[in-house]
């Protein structure tokens, strides 16, 4: 029997408090929330889920705390069928964690404390040198060191893998790094703060996307609303339209995306069949209640 494609994640796991407000609260404001529930989250660990929910296997590479936040991870990865057998357990620090105030709009800010995953580095590269050889796709965030995403990234495209990095949250990409990714996926924040450019509208967002894919294979700028745009070296660039839902949160959502994308392409799918499916899951999940997901 063939083995099923493989996508790796690289990345952050952490244990989220979600609050319902009717607002996020301004500085020195306290507001009365009307619900609040945790859930298992972190981008990699996100990630990592949604590309297991399309099909493929999917595998973690990680840290958590020994403590509760860290058990409730590696149950939610278990339950949810990703191989977690190289996350590793770290006792110096606890898990990582966030909290994330929604509002009544289903827009949400958030604070994260990395804890455990900031342990991250070259140990865990060398002893995932065996799952890298079977990785068809490595996804990367910024939620980790950038010397260890930089390590990981050579690695595995020394063992044959594509590297996706989502280089959220927005920060300096060291040449090390971009010199071993493959796919650059960004909003268009993180479009700007990677292209030195701003990027304000669709038509920026392809110029911006054009000038990346000089130093990237394939450059995609998630916009929203907006839908998204893609220029690389596959064929011309070319946007894709937002599908209209009715928004009910939209956390998560960029992480679905790129767990989605992932999986097509390590599937063998050709890119702008991968864009729109990755762009389908997204819209399907912030029309999903939290509690439904």
């Amino acid at each position: 029997m063939t083995a099923k494609p493989l996508v790796t994640v690289f990345g952050s796991l952490h244990y989220d408090i979600m609050v319902d407000s009717p607002d996020r609260p301004r500085k020195g404001e306290t507001l009365a929330g009307s619900a609040w529930f945790p859930k298992c989250g972190g981008k990699g660990g996100n990630q990592a889920v949604a590309a297991a929910k399309v099909g493929v296997a999917a595998a973690m590479i990680g840290a958590v705390g020994d403590d509760d936040f860290g058990r409730a991870l590696l149950a939610n990865l278990d339950r949810r069928g990703v191989d977690r057998s190289h996350v590793r357990i770290v006792r110096s620090a606890g898990s990582g964690m966030s909290v994330a105030i929604f509002d009544a709009d289903g827009d949400y800010g958030a604070v994260i404390v990395s804890g455990a995953n900031l342990s991250l580095g070259g140990a865990d590269v060398g002893a995932a040198a065996d799952l890298l050889a079977r990785t068809g796709v490595l996804v990367l965030q910024n939620e980790v060191p950038d010397a260890a995403n930089a390590a990981i990234a050579g690695a595995a495209r020394a063992a044959g893998a594509h590297v996706l990095l989502n280089a959220a949250p927005a920060r300096a990409l060291t040449a090390e790094l971009q010199g071993n990714v493959d796919i650059l996926v960004v909003n268009a924040v993180e479009a700007a703060d990677v292209s030195g450019r701003p990027v304000d509208t669709p038509s920026d967002a392809l110029v911006v996307a054009a000038e990346l894919a000089q130093r990237f294979l394939h450059v995609v700028v998630t916009l929203g609303g907006d839908g998204l745009v893609y220029a690389g070296a596959e064929e011309a660039p070319f946007t894709l339209p937002a599908i209209p839902v009715k928004l009910v949160s939209t956390h998560g959502a960029g992480d679905e995306f790129i767990g989605v994308l992932a999986a097509c392409l390590a599937s063998g799918r050709p890119m702008r069949a991968a864009l729109q499916a990755a762009n389908a899951a997204a819209a399907k999940l912030v029309a999903t209640p939290e509690s439904e997901r």
